[in-house]
């Protein structure tokens, strides 16, 4: 795969890397601004640039992450319903123990699973 390919697929976790990397050095410069100064007023634009912008970045950043794994989830599971799709049109079981097209609960018989399964909720329900 070439680079370029590559970054147009991953944009959004190298602008999070981008952007956790700008916001840890906001407040790295914000930290070394306020501590080079004991004036409260010449701390404040540091405070204001250096630790909220760094926060917002790194929170921008977490995000920016968070979204590509979603994405990420998101696309298997595509893969795994068309998988299920696929065999379903194929006439194959996808679980062990149904018949071909069925559904789980027609054949819940010849799966004990599903009936502890069914009378522990039932229990839970207080039916």
């Amino acid at each position: 795969m070439d680079l370029g390919k590559w970054l147009a697929l991953q944009w959004d976790r190298i602008a999070a890397w981008a952007s956790v990397i700008a916001g840890a050095t906001a407040l790295i410069v914000g930290w070394t601004g306020v501590s080079g100064t004991a004036y409260l007023s010449e701390q404040i634009p540091y405070i204001v640039s250096g630790g909220i912008g760094g926060m917002f970045l790194l929170g921008l950043g977490g995000m920016l992450w968070l979204s590509a794994d979603l994405r990420d989830e998101w696309y298997k599971l595509d893969r795994v319903e068309e998988e299920l799709r696929l065999t379903r049109e194929a006439g194959i079981s996808p679980l062990p123990g149904t018949a071909p097209g069925g559904s789980a609960a027609a054949s819940s018989a010849a799966r004990p699973e599903f009936e502890l399964m069914t009378l522990h909720n039932r229990e839970a329900a207080g039916a």
